[in-house]
């Protein structure tokens, strides 16, 4: 299994994990290693919950006419060539 080695931690961090392991009851390594498992956890995407992101991402306001742009500029990219 890999090894992950952490430098220059700050000390008000390494006081925090110290305490959150303590109180979940684990060593400061294995509080790490959940702490990185679950924020590394790639969850199934919904159709609805993409297109709520997508939606977020563009703010209401969607691109058009994306296709024909990039033919348009590889074809302008061509003929340079």
């Amino acid at each position: 299994m890999p090894t992950l080695t952490i430098r220059n931690l700050p000390e008000q961090v390494h006081a925090a994990l110290r305490l959150q392991a303590a109180q979940d009851g684990l060593s400061m390594e294995a509080e790490v290693r959940k702490i990185l498992t679950e924020a590394c956890k790639i969850e199934k995407k919904s159709p609805t919950g993409l297109q709520n992101l997508v939606d977020q991402l563009y703010n209401g306001k969607k691109p058009t006419n994306v296709v024909e742009q990039l033919i348009q500029e590889r074809r302008s990219e061509a003929s340079k060539e």
